[in-house]
């Protein structure tokens, strides 16, 4: 009987040894994996695991540092640990508590929706655990003076302001005569902020706004606010329109045969490739901000073409803008921890708001976070036509690859 008894607590010991020397780094990943913009939450995902398969893997035919070896350091994995925030603010708030506190991540990526980044990041705030955001873009969140949380992708407010400077722009090589714009945005924390950036964009600018038309996400009629628009038919519409919502406003824009000189969309359905091609014709001429465009990466970004073979094996698409930031993101969190030389929160952290890394999964090339708040400042986006079902870049001029169809064709 003892000696099976001390066989059974030399198991155990040995079980134990073996836990505490196997080498892991838990990171979460919070996303909308249900709800309205599953989709986009999955590819969310399916992008920081592209990212977490190459580093622990050995892919020394890619031209990234975490390539080179499988491991970070001397050896440490990377594991995932999932959740879904399903859309929710307060499920995104007891998701980032769970990860951090019973789960013991060291990191948490996420959440793409804003609403859902806002009170999630604020846990890791309290907790002075990391937080990175790959692609919320409410401008709101870097400006709360954050020590913990980091943004790569480019804000509401910088977009708002690349969207007038581009109508300023046809004002005065096409003489568009973009005098007045409506808005159209979810009653999100997202959609709220993006509509007040253009608001006060269009304001400084001298541009009118003449409609502002909130909506609930995960509509299933937009005939009401649709015809609003119409109503006042401005010159241009800034749309902040996620998923669906965004197939269906273009439907409705058809059924009412109403179309404005110009539509312009933050980060949101237009960007999805494969709401693109459901759309079909219906979705030509529409334009919006993209951080990354299977086109733009061919002529400017050659290191992203074999890591989105990668990615395409799990997501069935290319990268759009949200999911490549959420690459990114792991991406740039992994040299922080490759730099710092230790698995240490605030070792990584004074790495993160002191370096400039080298990213080629980035426009631009750079990523530089700004300290507090976190904001990548060298976050840049680009303005895209979807053109014969393909996205042209028209601005700014240097990254151009065709000129735009302006005003929109009539249906």
């Amino acid at each position: 009987m003892q000696r099976k008894l001390l066989f059974a607590v030399l198991a155990t010991m040995l079980i134990f040894s073996s836990a505490a020397q196997e080498k892991i780094i838990k990171i979460g990943t919070l996303f909308p994996m249900t709800g309205s913009v599953a989709t986009a939450g999955q590819r969310c995902t399916a992008a920081v695991e592209t990212v977490v398969d190459i580093i622990n893997g050995n892919y020394p035919n890619l031209d990234l540092p975490i390539a080179k070896k499988a491991g970070l350091l001397d050896g440490y994995k990377i594991v995932l640990v999932k959740a879904d925030h399903q859309g929710k603010p307060d499920v995104a708030k007891s998701e980032a508590e769970r990860l951090y506190e019973q789960e013991k991540v060291f990191a948490i990526i996420g959440c793409y929706n804003s609403s859902a980044s806002k009170p999630a990041s604020a846990v890791a705030e309290r907790l002075q655990k990391i937080f990175m955001c790959g692609s919320s873009s409410s401008a709101e969140l870097t400006e709360r003076g954050y020590n913990y949380f980091f943004r790569l992708a480019p804000t509401d407010r910088i977009e708002s302001y690349e969207f007038v400077e581009w109508f300023q722009e046809l004002n005065k090589s096409r003489n568009a005569n973009i005098k007045t714009a409506s808005v159209i945005y979810e009653n999100t924390e997202f959609g709220k902020h993006a509509a007040d950036e253009a608001k006060a964009a269009c304001a400084k600018a001298g541009i009118k706004i003449i409609g502002d038309v909130p909506f609930s996400p995960g509509a299933t009629n937009l005939n009401s606010e649709i015809q609003k628009l119409k109503a006042a038919n401005a010159d241009a519409l800034f749309g902040a329109v996620l998923g669906a919502d965004y197939s269906l406003m273009v439907r409705t824009m058809k059924q009412i045969n109403w179309k404005p000189k110009i539509a312009i969309n933050y980060c949101s359905g237009y960007q999805d490739p494969n709401i693109m091609q459901q759309l079909g014709k219906d979705g030509w001429y529409f334009m919006g901000s993209a951080g990354y465009t299977p086109e733009f990466g061919l002529r400017f970004m050659k290191a992203v073409a074999p890591v989105e073979e990668i990615y395409k094996k799990k997501s069935n698409v290319p990268f759009d803008s949200n999911s490549i930031q959420e690459a990114v993101a792991m991406y740039v969190l992994a040299l922080a921890i490759e730099k710092a030389g230790a698995v240490d929160t605030e070792k990584v952290v004074q790495v993160l708001r002191t370096t400039t890394f080298d990213s080629p999964l980035s426009m631009g090339g750079k990523v530089q976070f700004e300290s507090p708040g976190g904001q990548n400042i060298k976050a840049q986006s680009v303005i895209s036509q979807i053109q014969n079902g393909s996205y042209v870049t028209v601005y700014p001029y240097e990254y151009k690859d065709g000129d735009p169809i302006y005003p929109m064709p009539a249906w």
